[in-house]
């Protein structure tokens, strides 16, 4: 088995980001440390190590959905000290959020041991819709939607088009759906940014075809079988 793949099934993180991992030389294969791509290990035999820590694969999958609240970060553990996604789920698996929300935006992030699975759902090529709700102070110009549905330009380069829909103006607040099939770092606040408007709200709803649900902040369940069949079979 591919050393990076073994990571990934262990809960490491993707694939991708093992290699980054390896190059980085945080990984060691019996005692040995091992920075070259595509190396090839015993799962059976070998011991790995990730900054000493040993990595062995589950006896079992968890999938997790959790409403993640503003305030939390993504992260194990955070250098700031701020509060982590990990401080709201009790697992004694090693799990890794797939993707991520910012500091600031709460709603729906899953959570998994599953390497391949992460795979498969962060990958560009794949295409997953993100919908997130937008709510954003003053009335919001048809204009200002056209220029974010066409993809704006930051810093000289145009971001991936949105599909933005309206859907309410009231107490001078404006809500939006938006849908997007990138991930690219804060690329709502920053397309929202780019024509001068302040979100006061946002929150991711839906991925592929799994809903955020009646999940209030902080909480969490395991994806049902039929929600994980959504997205395994997501385009």
């Amino acid at each position: 088995m591919r050393l990076n793949k073994f990571l990934s099934l262990g809960g490491v993180a993707s694939r991708r980001k093992c290699d980054q991992l390896i190059e980085a030389g945080m990984v060691s294969v019996n005692g040995k440390l091992v920075t070259t791509l595509g190396t090839i290990v015993n799962e059976k035999k070998d011991k790995i190590t990730v900054e000493g820590k040993a990595v062995v694969l589950p006896s079992s999958f968890v999938y997790i959905k959790l409403n993640k609240p503003k305030g939390y970060a993504c992260t194990a553990s955070d250098e700031k000290g701020r509060k982590t996604i990990y401080d709201l789920i009790k697992c004694e698996q090693r799990l890794f959020s797939v993707g991520r929300l910012d500091y600031d935006t709460e709603g729906l992030i899953f959570l998994t041991n599953d390497g391949d699975f992460a795979q498969r759902l962060m990958h560009p090529s794949y295409q997953i819709d993100k919908e997130y709700r937008v709510n954003v102070e003053g009335e919001v110009k048809e204009s200002q939607l056209a220029v974010m549905r066409k993809g704006v330009v930051v810093e000289g380069v145009r971001m991936p088009e949105a599909r933005i829909k309206l859907l309410a103006y009231e107490n001078n607040v404006t809500k939006l759906s938006v849908v997007i099939d990138e991930g690219q770092n804060r690329q709502i606040r920053r397309m929202f940014e780019a024509v001068g408007l302040c979100i006061k709200l946002l929150k991711r709803v839906r991925i592929g075809e799994v809903k955020l649900g009646g999940l209030k902040r902080g909480e969490y369940r395991d994806l049902t079988e039929s929600e994980l069949n959504l997205l395994v079979r997501a385009k």
